[in-house]
Formats: structure tokens, C-alpha cells, sequence
């Protein structure tokens, strides 16, 4: 049973092309797979059923592993089983009737709208870099920007004169997100003031945010800034460019948007991604209804 696990492992790579992280992630669940048949000493493939499977799944829920991780696992099992069953070591596939396990959907850390002013105004506007990193916070709150999206921005993706920002996001989907006043003043300040300087070696630089060289910042380079930025600005969470997108939809919904034009300004392919924030429209609802109904 070692040598399919392996022939699987080979496929992976070689077929699928999968990273060396992947790899090693499908590599873990199958041996503790592995593991479980051997106590249980099943030898053949042949002789893994449904109930083999649950039994597995069970003994890792009573161990207390998390949705995610039970997810995960059954994932790993439906594709191995796929295969073995496509290889013909086994002429039936016992994940075929075994369910995902729900994702328990959790809202991730969002700042208040005190926190998120206070690290806007962290930065050092003296300093090219500061206004470079000013521009940055003010352009990731006002449009909820991905981190991929933010370091993927060119300078024609710009229209301040209209209000608005092109981007791209998953799927290589285009979308046009408006910009507040505040982004489009400190846009307007760091590409007279700042990206000049910055880009004196690399005046052909295309990229709108550039590092210390004049080239263009990576995903890295927004993830040192901004732990730098929020243990200045002393705020005791843990911060990452998502959270900023967070808040971004928080803020909105708490202030009467609707769900499908946050879907829209985040760039969600469906609806039932943004659905995360139903509590958020819930509870406003309900603090509406106390303000206005007369016998709330």
C-alpha cells in the first residue's frame, strides 16, 4: 500500500506540476492514513470501504482536529481514491458518498475606524517613503484592494480626474472601484512628490508603488511596511494587509451598504463569499429597528 502512496506522490509532481508545499501537505494526510489502515490491519486497498473512511474521519474528530483540517483530509482522501480507482489498484471508490465536512465561517480581525486612523496617519509624510506608504493605507481602505491587486497597479490603471482605479483580481477579472477624496489627494501628492524621486534610476518604471530602488514593491515589501507601521501606530492586533480589506467591507455594511454592492467593490465572484458579513447587515437591522419601531 506504501508503493501506491508513492506512485501518487510521483503523479503529483510529474502530471500535476503541484508545489513542493502541496506535495508535503497531501504527503502528511496520506501517512496518517496510512497509519490508521495498518492498525487496523487492513493490508489491500480492495478492502478500504465507506466505513473504513468514516471510521477514519471519526478517530480524527474525537482527536479534535479542526473543520479546516478534517476539510483538508477528506480532500487528500477524495483525490487519492480518484486515482487509485483511474490507476485500477481498486475497482471502486469508497470516498464516493462521504461529505465534506462544513467550513465554520469565521469573520476575520477588523480595526475600528479610530484604529484605522490612527495607522493611516502613522507614517511620515515628511519622507518620500512616508508619503509612499501614507498613499498605500489611504488607497487599501478606500478600495478594499487584495494585496495582489494593490502591487499589480500601473499608473494607466489610474482615472483621478473620474474618481475611479482599474484593477484586476482573481480570475484575471477587471473591475473599476472608486476612490475617496482622501486617496485621490494623497495619489495625487506622491505621484508629484514622492514616485518622482523614488523612480530616478527607473524612470520607466510602470508599477503606481515602487520600493527604496524605484522598482515595483512586492508582496513582501507591503507585508514588512505594515507590521512596521502598526507596531508604531501601537495597535495590539494582528494586522495584515487583509485586514484592511476587512474593515473596508465592515465599515461599509455598517454604514447601510448592501451586500451586493460590497460583493461588487470587493471583486467576489459569488455572493456566498461576501454572505461571511450577513451578521454585520443582521445587527444593523436589528439596531434600525430599535431606533425607529415605537414599541421596540
Amino acid at each position: 500500500m506504501d508503493e501506491q502512496v508513492t506512485d501518487y506522490l510521483h503523479y503529483l509532481l510529474i502530471e500535476r506540476g503541484l508545489s513542493s508545499n502541496t506535495r508535503k501537505s497531501y504527503q502528511r494526510d496520506l501517512e496518517q492514513y496510512l497509519a490508521f489502515l495498518h492498525e487496523k490491519e487492513i493490508t489491500d486497498w480492495q478492502n478500504v470501504d465507506r466505513y473504513t473512511i468514516v471510521s477514519f474521519l471519526q478517530l480524527l474528530q474525537n482527536e479534535k482536529k479542526s473543520a479546516a483540517t478534517l476539510t483538508r483530509m477528506v480532500t487528500s482522501l477524495r483525490r487519492f481514491h480518484q486515482f487509485l480507482r483511474q490507476e485500477r489498484y481498486t475497482d471502486h471508490d469508497p470516498m464516493q458518498h462521504i461529505d465534506s465536512p462544513k467550513k465554520t465561517q469565521k469573520l476575520p480581525d477588523t480595526l475600528s475606524l479610530s484604529e484605522v486612523e490612527r495607522l493611516i496617519e502613522t507614517p511620515d509624510t515628511k519622507k518620500v517613503l512616508g508619503i509612499r506608504d501614507r498613499t498605500i493605507l489611504e488607497v487599501m481602505y478606500a478600495t478594499g484592494l487584495r494585496v495582489s491587486e494593490l502591487i499589480g497597479l500601473k499608473l494607466n490603471d489610474l482615472h483621478l480626474a473620474m474618481g475611479l482605479m482599474q484593477t484586476t483580481g482573481k480570475g484575471d477579472k477587471e473591475r473599476i472601484v472608486p476612490l475617496g477624496d482622501m486617496a485621490i489627494h494623497w495619489l495625487e501628492t506622491y505621484l508629484e512628490e514622492a514616485r518622482p524621486i523614488l523612480c530616478q534610476k527607473h524612470p520607466e518604471e510602470e508599477y503606481l508603488f515602487v520600493n527604496g530602488h524605484g522598482t515595483s514593491l512586492s508582496r513582501q515589501g507591503i507585508w514588512k511596511n505594515l507590521k512596521a507601521l502598526v507596531l508604531k501606530a501601537g495597535i495590539m492586533k494582528n494586522v495584515t494587509p487583509h485586514t484592511l480589506r476587512h474593515s473596508f467591507a465592515t465599515h461599509l455594511l455598517e454604514n447601510g451598504a448592501d451586500l451586493r454592492t460590497v460583493q461588487e467593490l470587493l471583486g467576489h465572484a459569488d455572493i456566498s463569499t461576501t454572505q461571511i458579513y450577513t451578521h454585520i447587515t443582521k445587527k444593523r437591522m436589528a439596531d434600525v429597528y430599535k431606533q425607529y419601531f415605537p414599541r421596540a
